[in-house]
């Protein structure tokens, strides 16, 4: 027997895995079943302190005045995504930083910050 890539076995069991129900389900089942996965993946924004938003804030000032590699984590619509680079500017007026990455500028919004750590 050719081997399958769905194919896995258990003991002496060979088992399809989710495979085998796709047959008898409607297209309808199967949207609903990624979109249901896709909702398991997405993240919790983690809740910050008070204490946690003043360190954020202090490492962008020393990570600003330092003109040093930064790595910044946001959260956005339940994914969390990780910045690297240099700040080039902290905009107040516009609640942003721009930072500085190897494909270019990117802004980034302060309320999406979850946190802040310099890279030496």
């Amino acid at each position: 027997m050719a081997p399958n890539r769905h194919m896995k076995s258990v003991g002496e069991v060979k088992d399809r895995g989710r495979i085998k129900w796709t047959a008898m389900m409607l297209p309808e089942h199967i949207k609903e079943l990624r979109t249901w996965q896709n909702e398991d993946e997405l993240v919790k924004r983690p809740k910050l302190s008070e204490f946690d938003l003043q360190l954020i804030q202090e490492e962008l000032d020393v990570a600003y005045r330092r003109k040093c590699e930064t790595r910044i984590k946001t959260w956005k619509a339940g994914v969390i995504i990780q910045h690297q680079g240099s700040i080039e500017q902290i905009d107040v007026r516009l609640m942003c930083i721009i930072l500085q990455d190897q494909m270019g500028t990117v802004r980034i919004p302060v309320t999406e910050i979850i946190s802040v750590q310099c890279v030496e």
